[in-house]
């Protein structure tokens, strides 16, 4: 269902835009962690790459098709590359913009215009959000002593992106996906 509010509309899509450079980004740090010998780093950046492209998709279904005056400006996004523990520091810094600032103006207009889907779609990116600033910020203390995460998979929601180390819930408690639908990275 497409959205009627403009305001919202230009919200989703620079959600979009960030959620897809993020996703790609992901993708570039997890080949660079693995690299310097994190190799579970570079899974949990796999894994929330995955979760960033959900977000994404779930975003692009709400967009009604018009193209808002700048859909490529990004706020917070970081690009670049460095070592694992300079691109941690950019990851968490990503996902606290989102979840500090970005997310909550977003599901507040969102709210505000009665729009369902965009409302949906903001919420389920806003609490996995949460989970990956806390998740990459493990990963970060990890690396500045020279060590990689310890666990043995990182699971995705595929409706909502939501992270979990170790296990899937029976259900998702951001969306209530059953434990079976998660992706193990």
């Amino acid at each position: 269902m497409a959205v009627k509010n403009a305001m919202t509309n230009d919200y989703l899509h620079s959600a979009y835009g960030g959620e897809s450079m993020a996703h790609m980004r992901y993708l570039t740090w997890a080949a660079m962690a693995e690299k310097e010998g994190f190799k579970n780093i570079g899974r949990l950046f796999e894994a929330i790459a995955y979760a960033e492209q959900v977000h994404a998709n779930n975003h692009y279904k709400e967009i009604d098709g018009e193209t808002p005056a700048d859909a490529t400006v990004v706020a917070g996004a970081v690009f670049g590359t460095g070592k694992t523990v300079d691109n941690l520091q950019g990851a968490i810094n990503g996902e606290l913009h989102e979840v500090e600032q970005m997310y909550p103006v977003y599901l507040n207009a969102a709210e505000f215009q009665d729009e369902k889907g965009a409302m949906r779609s903001f919420h389920f990116a806003l609490e996995a959000e949460k989970i990956h600033a806390d998740l990459f910020a493990q990963a970060q203390k990890e690396a500045k002593e020279g060590k990689d995460m310890e666990f043995k998979g990182v699971y995705i929601c595929p409706i909502c992106g939501h992270t979990v180390l170790d296990g899937a819930p029976d259900n998702c408690p951001v969306c209530g996906a059953k434990k079976e639908l998660y992706k193990e990275f």
